[in-house]
């Protein structure tokens, strides 16, 4: 079976950036990190899982680039509060965990043969 390799590349960089981000945290005293690395962590395994998914549902491919999206937003704005010392811009944590609420929905949605866009007749 072919997969996404766009999805299953990100699942492991997500999952490694997760385990630099847990171990930067370790040693910070900044909060923002704690909360990225458990973030990054748990949605490496999920595109993994979307990286097949999204091969044969177009609802899940276009799930999981709405989840892209609303990682970059909101570990971006969290990452940018730690590192350079401002947000990355008004209301893009916000942005960005409407986002990931809005892809889970989307990939939630995959249960529903409606949603398989490929097979409609």
């Amino acid at each position: 079976m072919e997969i996404n390799r766009l999805f299953a590349g990100l699942g492991g960089l997500f999952g490694a950036a997760g385990i630099a981000a847990y171990a930067a945290a370790a040693h910070s005293t900044s909060g923002h990190t704690a909360t990225i690395a458990p973030m990054l962590f748990i949605h490496a395994p999920a595109f993994l899982a979307l990286s097949l998914l999204a091969r044969i549902n177009r609802a899940a491919y276009f799930g999981g680039l709405v989840l892209i999206l609303g990682l970059l937003f909101f570990i971006g704005d969290l990452a940018s509060r730690d590192y350079a010392g401002d947000r990355l811009f008004a209301f893009a944590a916000p942005l960005g965990g409407s986002l990931l609420i809005l892809g889970w929905i989307i990939v939630a949605g995959t249960a529903f043969r409606r949603l398989d866009f490929r097979n409609q007749r």
